[in-house]
Order: C-alpha cells, then structure tokens, then sequence
C-alpha cells in the first residue's frame, strides 16, 4: 500500500521543535553552549535578536518557523483543490497591494480592498464576511497591522496571515497569525499560505 505523502518542511520544523522545546524543558531554559550558538545561528538568519535567554530566543525563533510558509519556487506550481475565500488585503505599498489583489484574484479567490489605511479595512471587515486577512504588520497610518489582527480576531473571528519584512516583529506577534509571509516574498508563498487556510478551514 502506498505510504501518504509527506511535507519535508514540515516534517523538518516539527523535529527542529521537538529538539529545543525537548533541550529547553530538561535544562530549565538554560542551554548547553554549543546548543546556544546553534539557536543563536538559526536566529541570526532571521535578524532576531540574540542578546536574551536562550528561551527567549527560541520562543521568537519557533513562532517565526512553524508559521512561516516554505520557500517555495516562484515557478512552482500553484496548490490545487484550495477552497475560494474571501480575503481582506491590507498592504500600504500601492504596486505590492496591486500585486497581490491580482495574485489572489486569479487563483479564485474574492479580495475585499486592497487597502493602505488599517481604519478603512476595518470598517470593510464590518460591511463584509471575510475568511482571512492578509495584513502588513508595519502600516504608515495611526493603527498597525498587529493592532488591526487583535480587532479582526476579537471582533470578527477573521484569521490572519501576517506579510512583513520586520522579522523581529512578525515573531513578536506570530502567535495572532494563521501563517506568515516573509519579504521578499514570492506569489507562491503567498498563494502556499492562503491554501493551508483554506484546507484547514
């Protein structure tokens, strides 16, 4: 009988979790040095900070790698058999919004906005049934994209995929978001994100 198909990205993150949530957990927090250098390493990918407890770092560390969608290919092809969402697009970059209001647009998907401002979507979230949201963390108006998602997830139980190239911040608040989509980010990591919505829906 043929064995089910596998994700290697995510085979290798749950193991990469099992291993520090298991090092942390039997040290109390304090890490052996090599282990440490080795967090700090991973870390240090991601422009997070290391000058903290090592269960501090993994903390932001594992938040960023357990939602973050995998490299995929900008030529890869699109996930299949994905559900229709409606989407809310809040990005205050016009040519990204543009972008991805297409992206999303041609792969099926219904997208409310794009909009700039976090106070005008979320009067949209209001006037429409909305199943996701994808937010820029970093806006340029008085309300961020993390406090936006603590008014979509409170307020209208929308999940969020959060789009940021602030890694820092993204893994502060990944625990608000579904997924999360670093930039530079590429169509199929977006539309990769917005799937795994749509199957766990």
């Amino acid at each position: 009988m043929a064995q089910p198909e596998t994700d290697p990205v995510a085979d290798s993150v749950e193991r990469l979790c099992r291993l520090y949530d298991t090092r942390l957990s039997e040290t109390g927090g304090d890490l052996l040095p090599e282990d440490a250098r080795e967090l700090n390493a991973m870390a240090a990918i991601y422009d997070l900070d290391t000058d903290r407890p090592s269960a501090e770092v993994w903390r932001d560390l594992r938040a960023v790698v357990t939602r973050q969608a995998p490299a995929t290919s900008a030529d890869a092809a699109p996930p299949t058999d994905v559900e229709a969402l409606t989407l809310l697009v809040v990005e205050d970059d016009p040519d990204a919004a543009a972008s991805l209001t297409e992206l999303l647009t041609e792969a099926g998907h219904s997208v409310v906005g794009p909009f700039h401002s976090a106070a005008a979507a979320e009067a949209a979230a209001a006037l429409h049934s909305i199943d996701a949201a994808l937010l820029d963390i970093k806006l340029s108006g008085e309300m961020t994209g993390v406090e936006l998602a603590k008014v979509l997830t409170g307020r209208w139980d929308v999940r969020v995929i959060f789009i940021s190239g602030d890694v820092a911040a993204a893994a502060r608040n990944a625990d608000m978001a579904e997924a999360l989509v670093l930039k530079p980010y590429n169509g199929a990591q977006i539309l990769e994100a917005v799937a795994r919505l749509g199957r766990s829906a």
